[in-house]
């Protein structure tokens, strides 16, 4: 009884020291990041000058990410008004234009959605503009890049 426990104690160590091991060795693979499938293309660029009733400066950027069409400001600075406003118009005191909201700050940089999609060709203009007093605070004429 004693050697059949050792002959079965020794046939359980060579079979299992000698398992083949029938899956290959994989390489480590490194852990892989999502790609960023954001894409920003610039499409048309302006410098902003000063109108009648403000200082104005900075840079007015239309660009498209993810197919949405957006207009940056740029290193932007306006002097203080009651009611601003920004748009982009076929010409500078607008009579043709399309409202994209209130100001959102005297400075910085700032991003405003464009609804639809606009020709900018026929709206070259992004204006800073009083609503409440028909003032023009500034202005960026929109060149194709």
């Amino acid at each position: 009884m004693k050697n059949h426990f050792s002959v079965l104690a020794l046939c359980c160590l060579i079979l299992f020291s000698c398992k083949k091991n029938l899956t290959p060795d994989k390489p480590n693979e490194p852990d892989l990041m999502p790609i960023d499938t954001t894409i920003t293309k610039l499409a048309f660029s302006g410098s902003f000058i000063k109108g009648p009733w403000g200082t104005t400066s900075g840079i007015a950027k239309v660009i498209i990410t993810k197919g949405k069409l957006q207009l940056r400001l740029d290193s932007f600075m306006v002097s203080s008004g009651p009611d601003l406003k920004v748009y982009i118009s076929k010409e500078l005191q607008p009579l043709n234009f399309i409202r994209l909201g209130d100001l959102k700050g005297l400075s910085g940089d700032q991003l405003y959605d464009i609804p639809g999609n606009p020709d900018f060709m026929e709206y070259p203009y992004a204006l800073i503009y009083c609503e409440k007093f028909n003032h023009l605070f500034g202005s960026a004429l929109l060149m194709k890049l």
